[in-house]
């Protein structure tokens, strides 16, 4: 056995002292960000047809007021998020 008494005492594994390779995360948060972007292109893309589809703008120039209401609580949904995101930004760190 090698080292002194105190260098064995304790709950430590001894192939702890050998520090491991680390892999740099950098590709698989660059690959997670593009699958994300893609997502959400193709999501949009969906929507976007389906909306031509069912040809909601049209009967919206009609007068249908349901077209009014969805667009303007997409709207506040969409001030809240980004709203909560300015909060955050401000918000002190607790670490």
């Amino acid at each position: 056995m090698t080292g002194t008494l105190a260098d064995r005492v304790g709950f430590e594994h001894p192939n702890r002292r050998i520090p491991s390779p680390r892999r740099p995360a950098a590709p698989l948060e660059l690959i997670a960000s593009v699958a994300l972007v893609v997502s959400t292109v193709v999501a949009a893309t969906v929507v976007s047809i389906g909306i031509a589809r069912a040809d909601a703008l049209g009967a919206a120039a009609v007068g249908e007021r349901s077209f009014a209401v969805a667009l303007l609580l997409g709207l506040i949904f969409a001030g809240w998020g980004g709203l909560t995101v300015l909060m955050m930004r401000r918000a002190p760190r607790r670490d």
